[in-house]
């Protein structure tokens, strides 16, 4: 079992409120509403971070006329 590592943060008064509210809706402690926020803005930076490897790779194979799978395993075989 992990153990928790306290932190204290500052918030704006109306980002507070919103935060205690949304806690209280959701049957939450104010800790786990901030938790899921985090992880919520952690997986949104990795979906971007793979988008942007995947258009990098995207160009590159289209700029070789790899635009198929097919057209990849031809290339792979060479």
């Amino acid at each position: 079992m992990s153990s928790a590592v306290k932190k204290t943060i500052s918030l704006p008064p109306d980002l507070a409120k919103e935060a205690e509210e949304m806690a209280r809706a959701e049957g939450k402690t104010l800790s786990a509403v901030v938790q899921d926020a985090l992880r919520a803005t952690r997986a949104a930076r990795l979906k971007s971070e793979l988008r942007g490897i995947q258009d990098h790779w995207s160009r590159k194979a289209k700029v070789k006329g790899l635009l198929t799978e097919k057209d990849l395993e031809r290339y792979l075989r060479k």
